[in-house]
């Protein structure tokens, strides 16, 4: 969970739009019904930190369909 910790912050625009775009590529490539959409993703993002906790419990979390 630290490999965003790396990326200083104004270059977090540059990294999330090269990705979105990237994997947006990709997913229309692998499924073409996608081509339909004019968008796979919103224009917004976030970052934030854990803190001193591990992957595990941050998966844990996420895949818990009652934290929302």
């Amino acid at each position: 969970m630290r490999a965003f910790w790396l990326i200083p912050k104004s270059q977090q625009n540059t990294f999330q739009t090269t990705s979105k775009g990237r994997s947006s590529r990709y997913l229309r490539q692998e499924f073409p019904e996608l081509m339909k959409l004019p968008s796979l993703w919103t224009h917004l993002y976030m970052f934030d930190t854990t803190g001193i906790v591990s992957t595990q419990k941050v998966l844990q979390y996420i895949n818990d369909p009652h934290h929302g």
